[in-house]
């Protein structure tokens, strides 16, 4: 068996129809998220658990070829809807970030960039326990989706830490890793994150995990409600958020420009 040296992290949010192109960044439709797992699937790639991953970046257990994360920012009702049934068939273990002071709420943060105001519904205490149940891990997208970097040392704390001691009481088990809002950090953000005892974070810089890779930065790739299977496909083997042809050629031609030596 293959062991992997390089783990992709793949980052969802919303699945759902989306209603216009603003959205089709951040909403995959479901059946453009059933055509992403099978042709992961048909490809190779399994999904992991993320104690797994983290176990693995630490030294531990090795993984297969082919092993990957799939994430799933914000706590969107629909991924219980629509993601779940397909991820169980599949047997794939996934990862939820959840804004819990937003736990049965709707995606307010979203107000302020959309025209008409719409919001989308989160997941409900109870559907998340469900959830729970079935075999989906949740973790922390802090307390109400707040640029970290923006807040005071006080303010900081407090969405790290509230947001973990409310979730462990919720969920009733320990929650061990964070999603940063919009993927902003810093080191002051990265430092608060240590201090309130997460185990790791992750960021939404795209590339590659690797066993080098800082835990409380691990690389995320940006999957896109408008990609299609194959894009899916070359950003996973590319590491890349451009998962188009052109990038793909791209990145073969640089890397056969350092093996001739023809970089400078």
């Amino acid at each position: 068996m293959s062991l992997a040296t390089r783990i992709p992290v793949l980052m969802y949010h919303r699945v759902g129809q989306p209603h216009d192109p603003r959205e089709a960044r951040y909403a995959i439709a479901p059946k453009i998220f059933n055509a992403h797992l099978r042709a992961l699937a048909e490809a190779g790639y399994h999904a992991v658990a993320i104690d797994q991953v983290v176990d693995w970046l630490e030294g531990g257990a090795p993984l297969a070829e082919g092993a990957f994360l799939l994430t799933f920012d914000d706590g969107f009702r629909s991924v219980r809807d629509h993601a779940a049934p397909l991820l169980e068939a599949l047997g794939w273990p996934y990862t939820v970030f959840l804004v819990s002071d937003l736990i049965g709420a709707e995606d307010v943060w979203t107000r302020a960039t959309r025209p008409d105001g719409a919001t989308h519904p989160l997941l409900d205490g109870a559907e998340i326990g469900d959830m729970q149940a079935r075999g989906c891990d949740f973790h922390s997208h802090s307390r109400s989706h707040a640029s970290l970097p923006a807040l005071n040392d006080a303010e900081l704390a407090s969405q790290l830490l509230g947001s973990r001691q409310a979730l462990v009481e919720l969920l009733g088990r320990e929650v061990r890793y964070l999603a940063y809002p919009f993927g902003h950090v810093d080191e002051r953000v990265e430092r608060a994150a240590r201090a309130a005892g997460y185990r790791a974070a992750f960021a939404t810089q795209p590339g590659f995990n690797r066993q080098d890779v800082n835990r409380f930065q691990i690389h995320r790739l940006d999957i896109l409600g408008t990609d299609t299977p194959a894009n899916l496909l070359r950003k996973v083997r590319l590491g890349s958020n451009d998962g188009s042809l052109l990038g793909q050629l791209g990145y073969v031609a640089a890397r056969l420009s350092a093996r001739l030596g023809l970089r400078r």
